[in-house]
């Protein structure tokens, strides 16, 4: 296959904020397969807490261009790449263009069934308690929002939230901000509140105390969950995971990590990072079988891609083959 690969920026509708910073745009790297006249698509945004860099993630890529030309396959890449960005983007352009070579649709191929459209979370940046709580009566209509917290200030916002968003069902993620002392203060107050689930509490490597501590509100892997392999070891400590594409290197094994996980009596969650539809549209793949979805990305750009995914508020619709699948 010939390869083509490629750093795009996609400005975001405004700034975007986590407990580890902010930014103003998505920075992905796309990828393009083709062969026999067909091309195949994929998209990953590579991300600094897990050491990604656009240049390093490109570099990933760019170093198998001649396996790709002698013929590597889409199995042998789960094991030339580790889980992450880079075989992401490689492992969905392999599925789009499998599906244009065959003819048949991602639903056939990955025997995933009729799909049916989705309800998606909407995710409010971290700011303070006030501005948080304008955001929640801007979108006080949709049946689900996200909200992004830190510190120990975070029942303010989430107090300010619900008065801006009484009747929302709300989620939050912390994104490993707090510690076991913020949790504990924290998480019954998240529950009166009516927070059906919370993110990420503690840091990757410090949350095994949550297997001894008290779940008011269930709790979700998600820096903590990446392939198949980590899955075992999140057991008692959270109800959900979260899995996202950019994480699991790809469709491929984030459909055998939602196989293990149910298995293991984990409840699924798909997320995303803030990126494109081309990168929403093979998670829309595995959220056919989740709880919760959030994969509002496109809905915090300035602009998407043409033929992007159709949003109806916060209901998505799966793609149409001239995105991807």
């Amino acid at each position: 296959m010939e390869l083509s690969v490629a750093h795009e920026r996609w400005p975001l509708r405004q700034a975007f904020t986590i407990s580890r910073g902010s930014r103003t745009a998505a920075d992905v790297v796309s990828v393009t397969l083709q062969a026999q006249g067909i091309s195949g698509r994929g998209e990953c945004l590579p991300y600094a807490r897990y050491g990604e860099t656009v240049e390093s993630v490109m570099a990933q890529i760019e170093a198998l261009r001649g396996d790709l030309v002698a013929g590597m396959s889409r199995e042998q890449l789960q094991q030339r790449l580790p889980a992450g960005a880079a075989r992401n983007a490689l492992d969905c352009a392999f599925w789009d263009w499998q599906c244009k070579h065959s003819g048949h649709s991602i639903w056939q191929l990955t025997g995933s069934g009729t799909p049916h459209h989705l309800q998606t979370a909407y995710t409010l940046s971290l700011d303070t308690p006030e501005k948080m709580q304008q955001a929640a009566r801007e979108n006080a209509w949709r049946p689900l929002l996200k909200l992004k917290l830190a510190d120990e200030q975070d029942i303010a916002r989430v107090t300010a939230v619900r008065e801006g968003a009484p009747q929302t069902r709300l989620i939050v993620d912390a994104n490993e901000g707090w510690n076991e002392s913020i949790y504990l203060q924290q998480a019954t107050a998240l529950a009166a509140l009516g927070v059906s689930l919370i993110e990420q509490p503690l840091a990757v490597g410090q949350d095994a105390v949550l297997a001894q501590l008290p779940h008011p509100v269930p709790l979700c892997a998600d820096e903590s969950c990446h392939d198949s392999a980590t899955l075992a070891q999140l057991v008692g400590r959270y109800e959900f995971i979260n899995i996202k594409l950019d994480k699991t290197g790809g469709l491929t094994e984030a459909l055998r990590v939602r196989a293990h996980a149910q298995q293991l009596g984990l409840q699924i969650m798909v997320g995303c990072m803030v990126a494109t539809s081309l990168s929403m549209a093979p998670a829309v793949v595995v959220a056919q079988q989740a709880s919760v979805v959030d994969l509002d990305g496109p809905l915090l750009l300035a602009n998407d891609r043409p033929h992007g995914l159709h949003y109806d508020g916060s209901e998505l619709f799966p793609p149409t083959p001239a995105l991807w699948g």
